[in-house]
């Protein structure tokens, strides 16, 4: 039936190797990769996104995950949980699950969490569903609660519909 040592060959057949081409790592053999699904697989969740002080970003970020401002971002960012640092500046509106404002925004701000440190300085409106504001933290413009604050982007802000203009003769 089988041959032992077929049984005991370290790894595939040299016309295997030819058909992967690279896509198995050294020491891997097909059946070995196959048993173990990919379901069970931990997946780690991966580190912020970090800008640091010297950099300058004009444009948008769009992130799933974390992002942490240190330096200066001239647009819009949209991010999972997105922390403004100390010595950061955004101009631009900044949507995320959870904000922590320690620097500058310049624009509007919507997040379930939103947290202003003692630091910050918010030049906007506030969008929340959840808001703490620390004792220090300079803000100027409005705060509105809402349900789902993140929903509101696609409809283009916050503010009410206008009725409609009669038509003129």
């Amino acid at each position: 039936m089988f041959s032992k040592s077929r049984i005991n060959e370290p790894g595939p057949k040299a016309d295997e190797t030819a058909k992967d081409s690279g896509a198995h790592s050294a020491g891997k053999t097909p059946k070995s990769e196959s048993s173990v699904p990919m379901s069970t697989a931990p997946k780690t969740k991966a580190p912020a996104s970090v800008l640091s002080t010297d950099l300058t970003v004009v444009g948008n970020l769009k992130s799933t995950g974390d992002i942490q401002i240190e330096g200066t971002v001239e647009g819009d960012i949209r991010a999972h949980l997105l922390t403004v640092g100390e010595t950061a500046t955004v101009r631009g509106e900044v949507v995320a699950d959870d904000v922590v404002v320690n620097g500058r925004v310049i624009g509007r701000v919507r997040g379930l969490k939103v947290r202003l440190t003692s630091t910050a300085r918010v030049e906007g409106d506030i969008i929340h569903k959840t808001i703490a504001i620390e004792s220090g933290a300079h803000f100027e413009g409005s705060v509105q609660r809402q349900e789902d604050p993140l929903a509101q982007g696609a409809k283009g802000g916050a503010q009410p519909p206008k009725p409609a203009e009669p038509p003129k003769a």
